[in-house]
């Protein structure tokens, strides 16, 4: 079974930039599908990117041009370079992952999820 823990979030200010990482535990993480997910306290889920096996990647509009989904197959980690961060950002992120390719709007799909990781940015 695939494990995800994440790491790299953190506190910065709007503007600033992150690069959150999840480090993927399983044989089956090269053909897996990975994504990022994330939810405010009292906001419902929401996908943000994921990247399929063969580099393929979904973007949900409100991080499209900011955000950067990218995985290292060697290293069994994914990488979410975050930019030009803004406050409505603020949510804990969870890193996940699943055997088909998925797009961001396919969050709930997922099967493997990490423990997540807290990113707060403010104005």
């Amino acid at each position: 079974q695939v494990q995800l823990v994440e790491s790299g979030g953190g506190s910065v200010q709007a503007g600033g930039s992150l690069r959150l990482s999840c480090a993927a535990f399983g044989y089956t993480y090269g053909s897996a599908c990975m994504g990022w997910i994330r939810q405010a306290p009292g906001k419902e889920r929401e996908g943000v990117a994921t990247i399929d096996s063969d580099g393929s990647t979904s973007y949900a509009d409100s991080v499209k041009g900011r955000f950067t989904i990218s995985r290292d197959n060697a290293k069994n980690t994914l990488y979410l370079q975050m930019n030009s961060l803004k406050p409505e950002g603020t949510a804990m992120y969870y890193c996940a992952a699943d055997y088909s390719p998925r797009g961001y709007w396919e969050w709930a799909d997922f099967r493997y999820w990490g423990q997540g990781t807290q990113v707060t940015v403010s104005s």
